[in-house]
This record gives C-alpha cells, sequence and structure tokens, in this order.
C-alpha cells in the first residue's frame, strides 16, 4: 500500500483509496494475492486481511462466542457466602432484580448491553461472511447486515461488565467469601475470543468483497437488459 493525498487523486480514482481505521491515511488500492495481505505504510495497521482464511476464522470465532454468551446468561455467575449464609445468582437473575417498577430500564438496559447486542453482532457478521467464506454470492441485504454489525461494536459491553464486576468483587471480598461460576469464566473466555475475532476481522476485505459482488450483479442485471426479449426475437 502507498499513502496517498487526495488532492493528487483524480476524481473518477477517488473510490480506489482506502483510509486507515487507526491514523486515517489514504492508501491506494492494489490488487492482493489470496494470501496476502495489506497493511497502513504509516503505523502498520492491517487495512486488508487475507479471505481464505480471515473470514472462516471470523465466523468459527462467532459461533464460539454465542455459545460462551448463552453459558455466561444462564450458569451461575457467581456465590458469595457469609456467616454460615450463601447466595448464588446467574446474570439472567442479576438483571431481573432489577425489573420491579422504576428499575425496570435498568434490567432492560443491562441484558441489552451485554446479551442482546454481541449476539446481534456476531449473528449478523455470520450472515455476511458464511457465503463469501464457501466463495459464493452474498446474501440478500448482506451489506446492510455488516454496517449494522459495526454500528453495533460500540454497544457491545460485556467487557466492560466483566471489568467493574472484578472491581466490586474486589471490595466485596473482605466482607464476605465469593467464589466464581461458570458463567464468570465464560465472559472471561468470551473477551478472549471477541479480542481473536477482532484480530482477523478485516473490515477492508469485507468491503471489497461486498463491492465485487454488487458489481459483477449490476453487471449481470446490464447484460440482461441488452438481450432481445422474447417478442422482439419472433420479429
Amino acid at each position: 500500500m502507498t499513502a496517498v493525498s487526495p488532492a493528487s487523486i483524480p476524481l473518477r480514482d477517488l473510490e480506489t483509496l482506502i483510509a486507515c481505521p487507526r491514523c486515517d491515511a489514504l492508501s491506494t488500492l492494489v490488487e492482493l494475492g489470496e494470501e496476502e495481505r495489506a497493511a497502513c505504510p504509516r503505523c502498520g495497521t492491517v487495512l486488508i486481511a487475507a479471505r481464505v482464511h480471515s473470514f472462516l476464522h471470523v465466523i468459527a470465532l462467532a459461533f464460539t462466542a454465542m455459545i460462551l454468551m448463552v453459558s455466561a446468561v444462564f450458569f451461575p455467575f457467581l456465590k458469595i457466602s457469609a456467616s454460615g449464609l450463601s447466595h448464588e445468582s446467574s446474570l439472567f437473575g442479576a438483571a431481573m432484580a432489577f425489573s420491579d417498577g422504576l428499575m425496570l430500564p435498568l434490567a432492560v438496559a443491562l441484558l441489552a448491553t451485554i446479551v442482546a447486542v454481541p449476539v446481534l453482532r456476531f449473528a449478523a457478521l455470520i450472515y455476511t461472511l458464511a457465503p463469501l467464506a464457501n466463495g459464493k454470492r452474498p446474501w440478500q441485504h448482506a451489506a446492510r447486515m455488516f454496517r449494522f454489525a459495526e454500528e453495533l461494536e460500540p454497544w457491545s459491553m460485556a467487557e466492560i461488565f466483566v471489568i467493574g464486576t472484578a472491581v466490586a468483587l474486589v471490595k466485596v471480598a473482605g466482607l464476605a467469601t465469593v467464589s466464581f461460576g461458570t458463567a464468570f469464566w465464560a465472559l472471561c473466555g468470551l473477551i478472549i475470543v471477541t479480542a481473536l475475532k477482532n484480530a482477523f476481522l478485516s473490515e477492508g476485505a469485507i468491503w471489497l468483497e461486498l463491492g465485487a459482488a454488487a458489481n459483477a450483479e449490476a453487471a449481470k442485471t446490464d447484460a440482461g437488459d441488452d438481450l432481445p426479449t422474447a417478442a422482439e426475437t419472433r420479429l
């Protein structure tokens, strides 16, 4: 990839530029092989990863994250014991504890940002990448689904919840005995899987594939429009 200035590029060639998501440097797109990847010449951020492996890895990690999310919601999250009394709760049970009266919006926001948003994002990524990973045409509205997945990313807060829980448990540890359940470790695993998924995810490569598929579909439609109809053939 070569860094360029927009002023030096003709207007008709502006769509051949790609912007780095980290430092905003503009680079010209080049044709890449199946195993090649493109990096930003300024900061080294990967702009386009190898298509063959990255799509399959992202799909596998998205499925893994969804399984971990189901485990995190319904399995016990933690157990607190003090003075011979103990209480065990799940993430879903903790959210439902705020479901009465004026606290209902808090319960909805908790489940939405920790559970619903990540699951929707993973599902949108799988919908977008499943046909591309198999070398097939993207499904209908794939570009819209991928844009939806990107817009949901800032609202996915499972990692923030785990960090906040860890900070709170440090303060509680001196007053009671705290033991972590399956759901806590599932959320920790979810953070690792999400980080790996982000490492393999290449927005540039996905948009290039979606754009190429859209251009091929448009060219096919234009070619079909140029063909004579049955009535014209008979004439």
